[in-house]
């Protein structure tokens, strides 16, 4: 019996010990509010430039130049690829895409 009440009161020192609010950590303004304005939430995260970068590489591929697309439609067609290693791709372009043929 007597071993169980020493037990009993080391068990309360040790949780008295660490489950202690230290007057430091009561100053803190994140004791009252926890969360952050919406503003500040990003003052102490740098952007990462490698990241932007690669960010707008992908929006740049998403919004190409006309040029570079009717490249890629001449490409895929191989008599207008042909055509477009001796005229260039915009002739190859003009002379198989340029003008709509309806009969």
């Amino acid at each position: 019996m007597r071993t169980l009440i020493i037990l009993t009161i080391l068990a309360v020192l040790v949780m008295v010990a660490t489950c202690y609010e230290s007057r430091e950590s009561m100053e803190s303004h994140e004791y009252l509010y926890p969360f952050i304005n919406r503003r500040r939430a990003n003052d102490f995260i740098q952007a990462d430039t490698r990241l932007e970068a690669f960010s707008q590489e992908r929006i740049r591929e998403r919004n190409k130049a006309p040029q570079e697309r009717h490249r890629e439609i001449c490409e895929d067609y191989y008599p207008c690829e042909l055509y477009a290693f001796r005229h260039g791709y915009a002739a190859a372009y003009r002379h198989y895409f340029g003008k709509r043929r309806t009969k």
